[in-house]
């Protein structure tokens, strides 16, 4: 498979816009391809490139259809990757990341599961804002600064969506 792109397995162009359904679909088509029941009586070599295979499908697919992963890949893609850990430099985002938190943790502490609903689907909201944004920008190097900040920016928002998959599962319970 060489160096080929996480696109390039799937047979895509590389951009932020993607069909979900389909790189879904391919995945599948791919991976049975590779699947280990197929190379049960092939040789210690050919099972472990086909392992090998199946792990970068999978490493591909995990990027490909995360928003912030795609982003961050993009970028990596047209030049030096970002940093795993970066801080955010914006004061306004980072004063509404502390309020998201803190009316997280109300609703925690409250155990409110319809403002809990509300709050995802405001969080679902500002992730799409962000999404649509960098759609908008990442090809252009130009805007290479402004692409890379909203990628932080959807860094910081799956993190509080994680948070809350987590917070309804405890909820639920």
């Amino acid at each position: 498979m060489g160096n080929a792109s996480h696109f390039a397995l799937f047979d895509l162009e590389p951009d932020f816009r993607l069909d979900l359904e389909g790189l879904a679909a391919r995945y599948r088509e791919q991976v049975r391809r590779v699947h280990p029941d197929r190379f049960a009586g092939a040789s210690e070599r050919e099972q472990r490139l086909a392992l090998e295979e199946s792990a970068l499908l999978n490493e591909a697919y995990q990027t490909l259809r995360s928003p912030s992963q795609r982003a961050r890949y993009l970028l990596a893609l047209q030049g030096e990757a970002m940093p795993q850990e970066t801080t955010v430099q914006d004061p306004a985002f980072l004063m509404q990341q502390m309020e998201l938190r803190e009316e997280l943790q109300e609703l925690q502490e409250g155990a409110d599961l319809g403002g809990l609903a509300a709050f995802k689907r405001r969080l679902g909201q500002a992730q799409e804002q962000l999404n649509e944004g960098f759609a908008a920008c990442w090809a252009d190097p130009l805007r290479r600064d402004e692409a890379e900040r909203l990628a932080r920016r959807m860094q910081f928002l799956d993190k509080l969506s994680a948070e809350v998959r987590q917070l309804e599962e405890r909820l639920d319970d």
